[in-house]
C-alpha cells in the first residue's frame, strides 16, 4: 500500500506516527523505529543548553525528524515578545531544522507576570485580530509553518462574543497558520460545556490541520480534567478515526507528559494511532536520518 497524501497544509513533510521525546523513555524511544516516525521536543527543554540535554537532542536527531512543540511562548498575550526567548528559541531551530513549531492558543503571563500556567482566550474579534498579528509575526520570524492548539478551558469569559469553533477557525483563517488539533481537548470541553462534539469538528478547516495530539483525561464528578497522565479514552479514539476521514494530517502522535509508565504500556497507544494511519492513508514512507556530521555545525 502506498501513502496516499504527499504533503500537509503549507508543504509540510508527512511523517505519520510520533510521540513526546521523554527522557525517561529516551532510549526505548530511539530504537521503536519499528512504530514510531517522528518524535517532538519541548523546545524549553534544550533552549540555551549544552552538555547532557544537547547530548539528548542530537541523539533523538540521529534517528528522527523533529517537530518543535512550545509551551511558554504565551502567543495570546499583550505583553512584548520576549527577546531573549524568541532568540534562542530562533538558535535551536537553526541546529534541530523542525518541520514545523506550534505552541498554545492562550496567553501565560501579562505585565511581565509569568503564571506557568495555560491560561485561555476571551473570543471576540478585538482578540482574534491581535493572535493573528502574533502569528505572523512568528512565522516571518522563524519561517517554518507555525501551528497553534486548541486548549482545554474550564471557564467561559462573560464577554465571549463567539463560539470556541468559530473564534479559532477565524483565527487560523486571518492569520493563514496551520492548526495542531488535540482531539482529547475538544473532547473535554465539548463534555464539560455541552458541545456537539461532531459539529465543532464539522465547523473547523480541517485542512489547516497539520499535527494531532491524542492524550488522555482525568474524570471527576464536576466534570473532566486534561492531564496527559492517563491512557486514551475510547471515545477519544472514536473521534480520531471521525477526523482522519476529514483531514490529511502530517503527523499524528501521541502525548503522555504525566504518571509516564514503562514504553511497553504505550506501545499499545502508539500502535493503535499507526493503524488508523495506514487504515486512512496508507503506509508511510520513511525519511532517512540525518548523518552524525551534519549534526556537528
Amino acid at each position: 500500500m502506498t501513502q496516499r497524501h504527499q504533503a500537509g497544509f503549507q508543504g509540510t513533510p508527512i511523517l505519520g506516527v510520533g510521540l513526546g521525546l521523554r527522557d525517561s523513555l529516551l532510549q526505548e524511544t530511539l530504537e521503536a523505529t519499528d512504530i514510531l516516525d517522528w518524535v517532538e521536543i519541548t523546545p524549553e527543554n534544550y533552549m540555551g543548553k549544552g552538555g547532557l540535554a544537547r547530548q539528548r537532542l542530537e541523539k533523538a536527531m540521529a534517528v528522527y525528524p523533529l517537530v518543535s512543540h512550545g509551551v511558554s511562548l504565551s502567543i495570546g498575550s499583550t505583553d512584548p515578545w520576549d527577546p531573549l526567548y524568541i532568540q534562542q528559541l530562533k538558535e535551536l531551530f537553526d541546529i534541530v531544522k523542525p518541520a514545523w513549531f506550534s505552541d498554545h492558543l492562550t496567553f501565560s503571563g501579562i505585565n511581565s507576570l509569568y503564571f506557568n500556567d495555560l491560561i485561555p482566550m476571551p473570543r471576540h474579534q478585538a482578540s482574534v485580530n491581535h493572535v493573528a498579528e502574533r502569528i505572523k509575526y512568528l512565522q516571518d520570524t522563524f519561517q517554518i509553518p507555525v501551528l497553534i492548539e486548541n486548549p482545554s478551558f474550564y471557564v467561559n469569559y462573560p464577554d465571549n462574543e463567539m463560539s470556541d469553533e468559530v473564534y479559532l477557525a477565524s483565527i487560523l483563517e486571518q492569520a493563514d497558520c496551520g492548526l495542531l488539533l488535540d482531539v482529547n481537548n475538544v473532547f473535554v470541553n465539548a463534555t464539560n460545556h455541552h458541545w456537539d462534539v461532531k459539529a465543532y469538528f464539522d465547523a473547523l478547516p480541517l485542512e489547516r490541520v497539520v499535527q494531532i495530539h491524542m492524550a488522555g483525561h482525568t474524570e471527576y464528578p464536576e466534570g473532566l480534567v486534561d492531564t496527559h497522565g492517563a491512557p486514551v479514552k475510547e471515545a477519544v479514539w472514536e473521534l480520531l478515526d471521525y477526523v482522519l476521514k476529514q483531514c490529511q494530517p502530517s503527523g499524528v502522535m501521541l502525548e503522555r507528559d504525566l504518571n509516564i509508565p514503562p514504553f511497553s504500556e504505550l506501545r499499545p497507544e502508539i500502535e493503535r494511532i499507526k493503524a488508523l494511519w495506514e487504515k486512512h492513508y496508507g503506509v508511510i514512507r520513511k525519511t532517512a536520518p540525518r548523518k552524525r556530521k551534519e549534526l556537528a555545525g
